[in-house]
């Protein structure tokens, strides 16, 4: 059984082309992927891309002004469609655990493939999911998140 991370991506971006672990640069992404990494260290992690759908951390893309809260639950559907079968081809979806940093959009159509499923922030509004992931990884409330 494998443990595998899935972070949702954010509006906030840099504005060229990057790796994508770079390319995110909200206070919500950084610290969820410090999260994963610091404290989860799954087999795996990927970021759950409105355009992309399962993206690899060091995969190079392009910026894009894409997100599910826009898109209708018809097109969001078909999106985890995509996801799920890219899933397919690096997880088992009834063996793997999965860990979804992610909001609602982007976990609820994916929600009902994945057996075994954990989602830490779920419900949480973004301003508490930022302090929980800040006490989690142990950053303090005062200290400002530094971009590479």
């Amino acid at each position: 059984m494998a443990s595998i991370c899935l972070i949702g991506c954010v509006k906030k971006k840099l504005t060229c082309k990057a790796r994508a672990r770079e390319l995110y640069t909200s206070v919500l992404f950084t610290l969820s992927l410090r999260y994963a990494e610091r404290i989860l260290k799954p087999d795996r992690t990927f970021i759950l891309s409105a355009r992309y759908g399962l993206l690899e951390l060091d995969k190079e893309i392009e910026p894009y002004d894409e997100t599910l809260s826009s898109m209708s639950a018809t097109k969001r559907r078909a999106w985890a469609e995509g996801v799920i079968a890219q899933l397919c081809e690096v997880a088992n979806l009834e063996v793997d655990e999965f860990i979804v940093l992610a909001g609602e959009r982007y976990i609820e159509f994916l929600r009902p493939h994945l057996r075994h499923l954990h989602e830490p922030l779920h419900g949480m509004p973004i301003g508490v999911r930022i302090a929980w992931l800040k006490k989690q990884v142990g950053e303090a409330d005062d200290v400002e998140i530094v971009y590479l």
